[in-house]
């Protein structure tokens, strides 16, 4: 989740060649919700957001019992470094630095998560 719908279409386009969905939240507020129903596999979390950054949602996930063995990585800008010891005492399971690519993004999904790509099409034989 995160407030930039730049972030998220970025996201959004980096998993779109694999077997998942994907959810989208605007605040940690909106999310935790959603979590809680659905019970994600993965978790992409911005540090900086409005309502409820992401420190304070991660604390959350992390007291909660059906949330808190979820996979969280963190993304963050350089300026979200003074909060990366607290992020690490979490128990974040990475960090993705802003701005990002969709290949940086896979490849830290990738170390906790085993990604399945979508089949192929069948050709086309018209």
């Amino acid at each position: 989740m995160d407030d930039s719908k730049g972030v998220r279409l970025i996201a959004r386009q980096a998993l779109s060649p694999f077997d998942c969905d994907v959810s989208e939240a605007t605040n940690g507020f909106n999310a935790l919700f959603s979590m809680e129903r659905t019970l994600p596999d993965l978790i992409l979390l911005d540090v900086n957001m409005p309502i409820m950054g992401g420190l304070e949602m991660l604390a959350m996930l992390k007291s909660k019992p059906a949330l808190q063995a979820i996979p969280v990585i963190m993304l963050a800008s350089p300026a979200d470094h003074p909060v990366s010891a607290q992020l690490a005492a979490l128990g974040v399971n990475g960090t993705v630095m802003k701005p990002f690519t969709t290949d940086a993004l896979v490849e830290k999904i990738r170390r906790v998560l085993d990604l399945k790509a979508l089949p192929l099409p069948p050709p086309n034989h018209g």
